[in-house]
């Protein structure tokens, strides 16, 4: 059986390239998706989502009301209300790509640690961290230094340069690493970000950690996979659902 997973989407008028989370073919699994109206990515990234959490919550409550399995965003910067949207839905919530920090950090050898790669560093800052329960120093570097990623994004553009855009994650990487030099790995906060992951994990030779890989674990805990041995045992056989035999 395959879970069902609920996203609750910013509403957008960007190219959702193949490997956004807001693209339904980026997933293995199904999903629904739930747009969330006035969520603007200016109003969720730079005005902290003021005034839309309960509009976030009654979306979510109408997704987990379809019957979904557990619901997840579109943007990295509601890890600032995590725990509000949690407490408020029956089914469990991950908010922000961001929530893979503290794991990550715990598999790198104490002389390394972890940074995260952002769409705009100047509003990703110490309380977005602590939400989520990550060391609120963790270093961040963000792409609004560049010609085309934060601009069409923030900017809610029609279009997206898509190898301009891989260019302005690459150079904000390259960044990171110069001015900390003990980064490990590297967490993406944008669910835009997945397309250019493989590419930036290349190029700079450390672990990357977006939406598909923490939506992946999300998704397997909310329906994990049934293994069974081949070797027949009547009793285990007839207590196991006839679906997932």
């Amino acid at each position: 059986m395959q879970p069902t997973v609920g996203i609750l989407m910013l509403e957008t008028r960007f190219p959702r390239v193949y490997g956004d989370a807001g693209n339904a073919s980026t997933w293995p699994f199904a999903v629904e998706i739930e747009v969330v109206r006035g969520a603007s990515p200016d109003a969720v990234v730079r005005r902290g989502a003021d005034g839309l959490v309960d509009a976030f919550i009654e979306a979510g409550q109408r997704l987990a009301a379809r019957g979904v399995d557990g619901v997840t965003t579109t943007c990295g910067f509601l890890a600032l209300h995590q725990r509000a949207i949690a407490d408020a839905l029956p089914v469990p919530f991950a908010g922000s790509s961001l929530l893979q920090v503290p794991m990550v950090s715990r598999l790198l050898p104490s002389s390394q640690r972890v940074g995260i790669l952002t769409v705009d560093s100047t509003s990703l800052g110490r309380d977005h961290l602590l939400a989520v329960g990550a060391d609120p120093s963790t270093p961040i570097m963000g792409t609004e230094g560049g010609t085309t990623f934060t601009r069409a994004m923030l900017g809610n553009l029609r279009t997206l340069d898509a190898s301009a855009a891989l260019d302005d994650l690459l150079a904000a990487g390259h960044r990171l690493l110069a001015v900390h030099r003990d980064v490990g790995a590297i967490v993406l906060e944008c669910a835009n970000m997945p397309p250019y992951a493989a590419a930036l994990s290349a190029a700079l030779a450390v672990p990357v950690y977006d939406w598909h890989s923490m939506v992946s674990w999300f998704a397997l805990g909310l329906c994990p996979r049934a293994f069974y041995s081949v070797a027949s045992n009547p009793a285990r056989d007839a207590a196991i659902p006839a679906a997932l035999r």
